[in-house]
């Protein structure tokens, strides 16, 4: 087994009821075990989004660089977002 190294935390109330309330569901055994638990999804969360930079976002950064006129303008962008939304309003 790894070395343990001990650590103080504080959380809000609201944090601290709901590591007590895994803990006494039987979710986890502890409230290390719900912390290591979270620690463990905000490893793969970052690893995710350094995966995502650097297989799609760079490509696609790399290729308009090559070729500027790939890209569409802001405004264009907006305002298909806000046509879009606006259709929406008129269906609801």
């Amino acid at each position: 087994m790894s070395v343990v190294n001990k650590r103080t935390v504080s959380l809000p109330a609201e944090q601290s009821s709901y590591v007590d309330q895994l803990v006494a569901s039987g979710s986890y055994a502890s409230a290390s075990e719900v912390v290591r638990a979270g620690l463990r999804a905000l490893q793969e969360r970052d690893a995710a989004v350094e995966r995502w930079l650097r297989e799609d976002v760079a490509s696609a950064y790399d290729a308009i660089q090559a070729d500027p006129g790939r890209g569409i303008p802001a405004t264009d962008v907006f305002a298909s977002i806000r046509a879009h939304h606006a259709n929406r309003l008129k269906k609801a």
